[in-house]
């Protein structure tokens, strides 16, 4: 088992990784602690753009590493573990999605940032990069936060997917039509926001 600390916020991520022992397995596969703790912020940074929440976010986070954990031998071989976590939290992304559930919504704390620039403007920056996405469906969203928040070749976003190279520039295209015409979200780029 995988625990992860708490994200307080997009620039920064307290990380206290603690890995347990399951079951008859040895306590951990070589190299992965060290993958969780390389990787952890920008992989909780994708799950919280996906989600629009730290609690979910880290809850897919967690689920991806604890699918990949059986394993891990195999993916440090085909070099290619954090492209299997990040397909593994988009597939459960999706399938949460689809479920449809809206009960209980777990919310954060306020984080304690930095004061830096203008606190309020990056508040309403992250507000409204959260509504923008929120209006996206599920695989737009998805092809967004990998594309251009994660930085994943098509390829990889497509592999990821399951899908086709075409079909990731379809809901590009589409995703960032929305995003130009989302309100709140133009102005707010056409203004600028120092992070």
């Amino acid at each position: 088992m995988i625990v992860l600390s708490r994200c307080d916020g997009l620039e920064g991520v307290d990380q206290t990784v603690e890995v347990l022992p399951v079951g008859d397995r040895p306590s951990e596969p070589d190299g992965f602690r060290d993958f969780v703790e390389a990787r952890s912020n920008a992989l909780l940074r994708s799950g919280w753009l996906l989600t629009g929440d730290w609690p979910s976010a880290e809850d897919l986070v967690q689920t991806a590493l604890a699918a990949a954990w059986p394993r891990w031998d195999s993916l440090i071989r085909q070099d290619a573990p954090e492209l299997y976590v990040r397909k593994i939290m988009v597939n459960t992304y999706l399938r949460w999605r689809r479920r449809r559930w809206n009960g209980e919504v777990a919310t954060g704390r306020l984080p304690e940032l930095q004061a830096y620039g203008d606190v309020f403007a990056q508040v309403d920056a992250r507000q409204a990069l959260i509504a923008a996405l929120d209006r996206l469906p599920a695989r737009q969203r998805a092809v967004v936060v990998l594309r251009y928040f994660a930085d994943q070749t098509e390829s990889q976003t497509a592999a990821a997917m399951g899908c086709s190279v075409g079909t990731v520039k379809a809901h590009a295209s589409k995703a960032l039509a929305r995003l130009r015409n989302a309100p709140g979200l133009a102005e707010l780029m056409a203004g600028g926001v120092t992070s």
